[in-house]
């Protein structure tokens, strides 16, 4: 079972604004558990994002370049019908806390629906990044704080680039 996992092509959707040490782990996680998993940053014009989806995809490539099997790419529109352009057989998703899960399980269920050959993969957040999202980093950088610890260093360069105090 576990090689043909192996064989699989996997996305890890999200905004990643920024990409979090949180993030990152799930990527590193999910490289070891597919042939190829693909780092799908959103085009979402609904939210008004600290960086442009450019910027996120130079944030992410600059930080994923060390895996091998692992490649970044943006979208727009239905997950599904993404993952049926890229031949993806499984949608990578983190849980952080019981909230994530109850939103993530109707959107699992949705895209069950919408194509039932695409499996969606729940990983637990390590017990270290838990804690972390975006919308926080966001906030701590915005109010002067040190989030160092939180994201990856290219990542925390343009954050204070972004926001100068």
């Amino acid at each position: 079972m576990a090689s043909e996992g192996r064989e699989s092509i996997a996305i890890y959707p999200g905004s990643f604004d920024p990409l979090t040490n949180g993030h990152l782990d799930l990527i590193a996680r999910g490289a070891r558990l597919f042939r190829n998993l693909i780092v799908a940053v959103l085009k979402n014009t609904q939210k008004q994002p600290l960086f442009s989806v450019d910027e996120r995809l130079g944030m992410m490539r600059e930080v994923c370049c060390a895996f091998g099997n692992v490649e970044v790419d943006s979208f727009d529109g239905l997950l599904v019908d993404y993952a049926a352009r890229r031949d993806a057989t499984a949608i990578l998703r983190g849980i952080r806390a019981i909230s994530d899960y109850e939103i993530e399980l109707q959107m699992a269920h949705v895209n069950r629906r919408l194509r039932p050959e695409t499996e969606t993969i729940f990983l637990l957040a390590s017990e270290e990044y838990a804690f972390v999202s975006s919308r926080m980093i966001k906030e701590i950088i915005m109010l002067g704080g040190d989030v160092s610890q939180f994201v990856p260093a290219p990542v925390l360069e343009r954050l204070r680039a972004k926001v100068t105090r």
